[in-house]
């Protein structure tokens, strides 16, 4: 998960009909939040997660402690298949890309709503992931991200089997991969190229409960090959180089002008090449990561920055009267942006269940990159929740992770759940069917 965006608020004290929605709707959405916390099975459900706690808190250690380098999530996958099965989710499969699916059939099979949280790591193979425990902080790389989310959607699941909650609409649960770094959402952009009627998208990925991500953070990332003659710094001085044109590409990228709203970013993230110093370098590399929040603004900032280093191989070759110098433009990331209304009723719904479970004056709406990218750039409507807990230090070895309310996070996603995909014989779900 990447986050991006500074928070707007949402007063608790307010109605829902203050987002811009109709009044009905938005009288709908409490209304059936209401109604199913006066559900003895559902506050049932939501004890049970809560006395599961401890348990919860253990199965995110021994998730923690199974390694899932980006593109090798398999080990990983497989351990989250057998308890998926456990839990009685016995056609539970592990699909081509990876991801591990478990189905729930709700009694009139629509809407359809994934739950989904992420296997993957940024941490390379070979990275220690053993957790060590100090004053109640617990310390390992990935034990936040995500394998809390991952923690939770399994609690989520023990939850409503133990329960025999039935829900009017479809359920998937889904562990996804490639959501991190250079695994460019594969795990979703096949789960929704395999599945065409999901009709709405949580994804379970960070801590805080209530913050809601409903703002896709969109990037392209290129990796950019400099080649030229290469030659002896003084004997063949008059050729033109790969570092230098790399150099003017950097200098003219620095220079660009992004707006502040819908934040869009740059950077030259990496930079090497050449072989030494008395040599002209034959070949030189950078690597750049482009961002915002509005897919139009995402692409303007690409065709400025392509150019720029397009401008810069025709200045060094103008430099010394060659033509030798060219340049190779990978495109190695491409993460859709979206974004869904603060009126729309699963952000509704959303908001609706953190107020009621925690009590907090407000929520906090945001931006960030994570798997509901997708589905906003597909017109799905999707949010990204936290898994509970407090924590930092994300994607470094010093990760770390403090239980405190986790429960409240699948506590979260299960009434968020239940509202938006309904409760047979108690509500009609608020989630509208797509098709």
């Amino acid at each position: 998960m990447r986050r991006s965006l500074g928070p707007c608020l949402f007063a608790a004290s307010l109605t829902l009909a203050s987002f811009g929605t109709s009044h009905v709707t938005a009288q709908t959405i409490d209304t059936v939040t209401t109604t199913l916390l006066s559900d003895s099975r559902v506050m049932a459900a939501l004890e049970a997660i809560k006395a599961d706690d401890a348990r919860t808190l253990k199965e995110q250690i021994r998730i923690t402690e199974i390694p899932a380098p980006p593109f090798k999530e398999n080990v990983r996958g497989n351990y989250i298949l057998s308890r998926f099965q456990e839990l009685g989710f016995k056609d539970a499969v592990i699909d081509a890309e990876g991801n591990v699916i478990a189905r729930r059939k709700g009694t009139a099979g629509t809407p359809k709503l994934v739950i989904s949280a992420h296997q993957d790591t940024v941490f390379p193979e070979g990275t220690d992931v053993t957790v060590k425990e100090k004053d109640g902080v617990y310390l390992a790389p990935g034990i936040g991200d995500d394998a809390r989310g991952l923690a939770a959607l399994l609690s989520l699941m023990q939850t409503l089997n133990t329960q025999q909650i039935a829900t009017v609409g479809d359920v998937m649960f889904v562990a996804s991969v490639g959501e991190e770094e250079l695994g460019n959402l594969r795990g979703v952009k096949a789960l929704f190229r395999d599945n065409k009627d999901i009709d709405g998208f949580i994804s379970i990925d960070g801590l805080g409960v209530t913050r809601i991500v409903n703002q896709g953070t969109g990037s392209h990332r290129y990796e950019m090959i400099f080649k030229g003659p290469g030659g002896h710094s003084f004997q063949e001085f008059g050729l033109p180089s790969a570092t230098h044109a790399l150099g003017r590409a950097v200098a003219k990228i620095s220079e660009l002008q992004t707006p502040a709203d819908p934040k869009t970013t740059f950077t030259v993230g990496t930079v090497n090449g050449g072989t030494s110093v008395n040599a002209i370098a034959a070949e030189a590399r950078m690597t750049i990561d482009m961002r915002s929040n509005s897919t139009e603004e995402l692409l303007k900032l690409e065709a400025r920055l392509l150019d720029q280093v397009k401008d810069a191989v025709g200045e060094e070759n103008k430099r010394w009267g060659s033509d030798k110098i060219t340049v190779e433009i990978k495109l190695i990331g491409d993460r859709p942006a979206g974004v869904v209304a603060e009126d729309s009723p699963l952000v509704q719904a959303t908001a609706r269940a953190v107020t009621a479970l925690t009590r907090a004056p407000h929520v906090t709406f945001a931006g960030s990159s994570t798997d509901s990218n997708l589905a906003m750039s597909l017109g799905i409507p999707a949010v990204t929740i936290g898994g509970g807990g407090q924590g930092g230090n994300w994607h470094s070895r010093n990760e770390w992770y403090k239980p405190v309310d986790a429960y409240i996070g699948p506590q979260n996603a299960l009434l968020t759940m239940l509202v938006l995909t309904g409760v047979e014989g108690v509500t009609k779900p608020v989630l509208p069917a797509r098709h």
